[in-house]
């Protein structure tokens, strides 16, 4: 099945931004700086983008998170272990990324700009992800995992074992869906990573405001799917497999302006301090 969301675009089309190997800037809000840029240009009438990327090493944390009474002494132990660490402007709660996470950012136009509803663009999201895994013959669920960090109703699982949240950041003309896919290594090492930033930055706080992390709810593609070591290498060529599978008698669009290093520099420097713990 081919995956049905590039056919609402209409004319605007679909451009693969794929940054998969490119860690030439180590600030880990470049990437969320940078779809920032291509939801603005994309809310103005550009082409509709599925942008591919990767950290090597940082901690990002949702907006409720910076709110917690000792998240500064958390992030300060991160960064002495040597994560780099930020808090981004989508939804969602705190993620670790590294070389063994893909994340995805599907950057949409919106059909109405009154329209609130948001259901939709996560599906597209999912469904994307979905057909990039069929190969693997597992079944993709969607639904909370509880014990699950960043979790949510799209929390993507096979067999009862997240591997993706998926968030969101709306602007007025244009949305960016944000998944990140949990593909090599241990998701359990990775979940107790993220319930000792709670341990610490949650002391104090109301049982509400965070979420009870457990080793037992996360685990990898590698560990699920059996896409082997380079499970991430392997899950992105799906991924654009499947893109250029839906891309075949759609209009070209040609190539994507993207701004330059200085401007998405200056967006990140924006969100590092407007979102500042």
């Amino acid at each position: 099945m081919k995956w049905s969301a590039i056919g609402q675009l209409g004319d605007r089309g679909l451009v693969l931004l794929d940054r998969m190997n490119d860690f030439s800037e180590e600030d880990p809000l470049y990437a969320f700086a940078l779809d920032e840029l291509l939801c603005r240009n994309t809310g103005r009438g550009g082409p509709a983008v599925c942008h591919m990327w990767r950290h090597p090493r940082a901690f990002i944390m949702g907006l409720r998170d910076s709110r917690l009474p000792r998240a500064g002494a958390a992030r300060d132990l991160l960064e002495t272990a040597g994560w780099d660490t930020a808090v981004r402007n989508s939804g969602g709660a705190a993620v670790p990324l590294d070389n063994g996470v893909v994340n995805l950012s599907l950057i949409l136009p919106k059909s109405d700009v009154l329209d609130f509803h948001f259901h939709d663009n996560f599906e597209q999201m999912y469904e994307l992800i979905r057909l990039a895994l069929q190969a693997s013959g597992r079944q993709v669920d969607k639904g909370e995992i509880s014990g699950a960090y960043c979790p949510g109703d799209f929390d993507l699982s096979i067999g009862g074992y997240k591997f993706c949240g998926i968030a969101q950041r709306r602007q007025v003309n244009a949305v960016i869906i944000q998944a990140f896919i949990v593909a090599e290594g241990s998701g359990a090492e990775r979940a107790r990573l993220v319930r000792s930033f709670y341990d610490i930055a949650a002391a104090g706080a109301d049982a509400a405001d965070f979420p009870v992390v457990t080793a037992d709810s996360t685990a990898s593609l590698e560990e699920l799917a059996g896409l082997g070591a380079d499970a991430s290498l392997a899950f992105a060529a799906a991924v654009r497999q499947v893109i250029k599978a839906a891309q075949e008698g759609q209009p070209s669009v040609g190539s994507l302006i993207l701004p330059t290093a200085e401007q998405v520099r200056e967006m990140a420097e924006t969100l590092h301090n407007r979102y500042a713990i």
